[in-house]
């Protein structure tokens, strides 16, 4: 006879016992999910409900042995479902944590969750086979565009692969096509051609009007697409170098005959991924995916010097389900900026940057901003992600940016797990900041921001903590600060603004300290609506 106690239970009462316990600590588990952020809370919280799920099997089951009775074993044996039960869903519980846990970046569901399979082209040829020479020398032009038209062939047979092996490829501006994918091989990079003379003149977006550096034209990017499908652009860390420099002396001089031209430019294309790749000394932009849809950029390097003039790595520009991860970026100007068209032109053009995430990223700038919302935002910027964000020696942390006569919107802005060092102004939200293409933008045109959420941030050395400013017509609201701690020379900086703030050092500007609201108040990602509270 044991030591201690046994009591088991009926089949009745042991059902009418186990069941109600069985969802009460579900329910429990449940709200331990939505709260665990990290594997720590997730591993606590496997042991915390496993235990007290399987409890009542082991207690039956140390009793068991000692109780062999006919009855004893009958109930027993009733009684296998509901312990069975209880195993399935107690373990079904812990898993679930540790899952949440485990992703680690993040317990949300974003657009970097739902990326696209790749598959291996069935065709595939070498530039050699169109002439082209790898000594940096040679213009290969030709040889990059008879190589896309041949490749063009195999659109409707499974697409194929333009393979570029080791050496410096030299050419000017060439397009891709659908169903393509063109891989650099380790050690192959593709040159931009210094002349000019290279590079197409195009006319300009139709949602700025103009180009953004000149009235008129622009120069064509380095490699182009213009409504295709099914695009990959990846390598064996090969790299595209748009030897930028000439581009940089002529801004500086006020000599460009057109606006700078960018070393990736996608319009109107869809289910597009840049990967694994080395960009190098963009005359202007990086990565331009504009009017585009489904794009994947994973596991690439963006590097301009600290002295180039207002280049920028990637920028998503009117485009929707974007995925920027993995990454290491460092330009002159912003790391990565969303837009959306240019003052009138772009709320006549009317289409979004939406369905954003960028996590996982390391970003320097130099003389702007490591991620910046605007300021041509004409078109509406929303539901943007970020999280496991390092920023280091910039100017600005995170900045959204926007003026009157821009019109459309900023909202449903929520970025959290943000590592900031050595930055200027860690955080920023104004409507003071941009220019107008032309005078025929509308001063009416009242830009909105609101619903934007900084949760979790964390910085050394930042001089400004923050500005939140707004203007003229121009409000800031439900901006939220939740869980941010800068070591920083000066405090906040508010006016025309209106949130809450919770767990805030320094203290917050007393427009964001406001004891009549809560983070009810605030926009949360992870549930993707207003009027539901954190868990902090």
């Amino acid at each position: 006879v044991p030591s201690f106690p046994c009591f088991l239970p009926s089949p009745s009462l042991s059902f009418r016992f186990l069941l109600p316990s069985l969802l009460s600590l579900r329910f429990w588990c449940f709200l331990f999910q939505l709260s665990s952020t990290n594997s720590v809370t997730a591993t606590a919280t496997t042991t915390f409900s496993s235990v007290l799920l399987l409890l009542p099997t082991s207690i039956s089951l140390l009793c068991f042995p000692v109780y062999q009775s006919t009855v004893l074993t009958r109930r027993f044996d009733s009684m296998k479902m509901p312990v069975a039960l209880l195993l399935l869903l107690a373990l079904s519980c812990g898993i679930q944590t540790t899952a949440a846990g485990e992703r680690g970046r993040s317990s949300s569901d974003g657009q970097c969750d739902h990326k696209p399979s790749l598959e291996p082209r069935p065709h595939s040829v070498s530039i050699l086979e169109f002439g082209a020479v790898a000594d940096g020398k040679t213009l290969n032009t030709i040889a990059f565009q008879n190589a896309i038209f041949y490749l063009k062939s195999f659109t409707d047979k499974g697409g194929a692969q333009l393979y570029v092996p080791k050496g410096k490829w030299l050419t000017g501006s060439f397009n891709l096509t659908s169903h393509l994918t063109l891989f650099l091989a380790k050690g192959a990079t593709i040159l931009g051609s210094q002349d000019p003379s290279h590079w197409d003149v195009v006319e300009p977006l139709p949602s700025y009007g103009r180009g953004i550096e000149l009235p008129g034209a622009r120069y064509r990017s380095l490699i182009n697409g213009y409504k295709l499908q099914d695009v990959v652009i990846t390598g064996d860390e090969g790299s595209i170098d748009g030897q930028g420099k000439v581009w940089w002396d002529w801004y500086n001089a006020h000599s460009l005959n057109y606006s700078r031209p960018h070393l990736v430019e996608l319009v109107q294309c869809e289910d597009i991924v840049v990967s694994n790749l080395t960009f190098l000394n963009a005359p202007a932009y990086s990565i331009h995916p504009v009017y585009c849809s489904n794009v994947l950029v994973q596991n690439i390097s963006i590097s301009t010097p600290p002295e180039s003039p207002g280049t920028v790595g990637i920028v998503p520009d009117s485009s929707n389900n974007i995925c920027i991860e993995d990454s290491s970026i460092e330009t002159g100007h912003d790391a990565i900026a969303l837009k959306s068209g240019w003052d009138e032109y772009g709320i006549n053009y009317g289409r979004p940057t939406m369905h954003v995430h960028v996590r996982d990223v390391t970003l320097k700038s130099s003389a702007g901003a490591c991620i910046a919302l605007g300021s041509e935002m004409s078109g509406g910027i929303s539901d943007v992600q970020g999280d496991d964000i390092r920023l280091h020696d910039s100017l600005g942390g995170i900045e959204l940016r926007t003026t009157r006569g821009r019109g459309g919107y900023i909202e449903r802005v929520f970025f959290s797990g943000v590592e900031m060092a050595g930055v200027e102004v860690g955080l920023v939200a104004r409507g003071d900041m941009g220019e107008h293409p032309d005078q025929g933008f509308d001063r009416g045109a009242v830009p909105l921001v609101r619903g934007i959420t900084f949760r979790d941030v964390v910085g050394s050395k930042v001089g400004l903590a923050g500005n939140f400013t707004g203007a003229e017509g121009v409000e800031l609201g439900s901006i939220c600060l939740l869980n941010v701690t800068l070591a920083s020379g000066d405090p906040w900086v508010c006016s025309g603004v209106d949130g809450f703030s919770e767990i805030v050092s320094p203290e917050p500007c007393r427009e964001l300290a406001n004891s009549e609201k809560s983070s009810s108040s605030c926009y949360d990602v992870m549930k993707q609506s207003y009027g539901r509270s954190f868990s902090l």
